[in-house]
């Protein structure tokens, strides 16, 4: 009788197969499948404490409010300060003591615009300096240069980044609107 080694067609220096073989090599295969997913476990386990960590952190935002400035005109803040991040709502060129606008030009809009933008950045640790992004709401695109000038005096350079738009209206019918972010 022919021993499996011996058969005819097989190689001869194969390794022999002992009873119980196919055992250990499934057994060793399950712990390192179970290995793995352990350690994928763990990279998950600790990819998700990073991600809640860094939600937690967004979650502690803290409101920026200052009577310097006009109060906003709906459900929401002047500014939300999180993540070392200030975020300026859009600023009309209204005068704070009165809720009404300065005047009726782009010009006079524009600086009180920047002037309430100041207050607000104040209130909340910030300066001009410190932004890093503004946009800036046009009801008419043809005073963008009468803007241009008045706010180049307002941020010296580097200037921040900048959208500049014509919409179709703005709240009050103002001529201008800007909103920033700033880094603290």
């Amino acid at each position: 009788m022919e021993t499996p080694a011996s058969s005819p067609g097989r190689d001869s220096a194969a390794p022999r197969r002992t009873p119980g073989s196919g055992f250990v090599l499934l057994a060793r295969m399950q712990y390192i499948s179970f290995t793995l997913t352990l350690h994928a476990f763990h990279l998950v386990a600790w990819h998700q404490v990073l991600i809640l960590a860094y939600i937690s952190r967004l979650d502690k935002k803290e409101v920026v409010q200052t009577e310097k400035a006009p109060a906003a005109l709906g459900p929401y803040s002047q500014a939300i300060k999180a993540n070392n991040l200030v975020f300026v709502s859009g600023v009309l060129g209204l005068v704070p003591e009165t809720g009404k606008f300065v005047s009726d030009t782009v010009e006079d809009q524009t600086e009180q615009v920047l002037k309430n933008m100041g207050e607000i950045l104040k209130a909340s640790g910030a300066g001009y300096s410190s932004v890093v992004k503004t946009t800036i709401m046009l009801a008419d695109l043809k005073d963008f240069k009468k803007v241009n000038e008045i706010y180049g005096k307002y941020f010296s350079s580097p200037a921040p980044a900048r959208s500049t738009y014509q919409v179709a209206a703005l709240p009050l019918d103002a001529k201008i609107e800007i909103e920033c972010i700033a880094a603290l």
